[in-house]
């Protein structure tokens, strides 16, 4: 994005939000159940960066995004804090690039202590890739109007002389 007079930045109190300062395991060890609960602010804040192509319209969605992140590791901190520090552990020390396949048993564990108390199930395999309709109240962008320049040759007069070619066609399979 080339930056001109005419850009305006937002200011850095727009921009400041409490940061969600967890390791990749940690964020490993809740993506799934982390997607389907903050789903719709995630689907939101996608949809924004699609149709918008300018991330400085979109700094509220992402703003929800990250509250609705925040929201959710205070539940299951409140709920599941055992629970979900053995996954997450198991997820960091069981393999050098956080696998989950070692970590099963904590990981049934931790669905159940989810469903239990939180109310959130775990999705099903392939459930992220599924296609899927967003119902967004933010109205949808006007199209940018292309633009138009106008000829820069202007066209040969309908009466000019059209003399034959020299070496004639180039399509002579085509006559007759």
């Amino acid at each position: 994005m080339v930056l001109t007079h005419d850009v305006i930045l937002p200011e850095e109190s727009e921009l400041t939000v409490p940061e969600v300062n967890l390791s990749a395991s940690t964020l490993m060890a809740a993506s799934v159940h982390l997607g389907k609960y903050c789903e719709h602010a995630n689907n939101e804040f996608m949809l924004c960066r699609f149709e918008e192509n300018d991330p400085r319209k979109c700094i509220n969605e992402g703003k929800a995004v990250t509250a609705c992140t925040m929201e959710f590791f205070r539940k299951v901190k409140k709920a599941c804090l055992q629970e979900f520090n053995q996954y997450a552990n198991c997820v960091d020390k069981s393999s050098g690039d956080f696998s989950f396949q070692y970590c099963r048993k904590t990981q049934g564990v931790l669905d159940q202590c989810m469903l239990e108390k939180l109310n959130i199930e775990r999705p099903s395999f392939g459930y992220f890739t599924e296609a899927r309709v967003h119902d967004s109240k933010r109205p949808k962008p006007l199209p940018e109007s292309k633009p138009h320049y106008p000829d820069p040759t202007p066209a040969l007069p309908e009466d000019a002389e059209k003399k034959p070619p020299r070496f004639g066609s180039r399509f002579y399979w085509m006559t007759e």
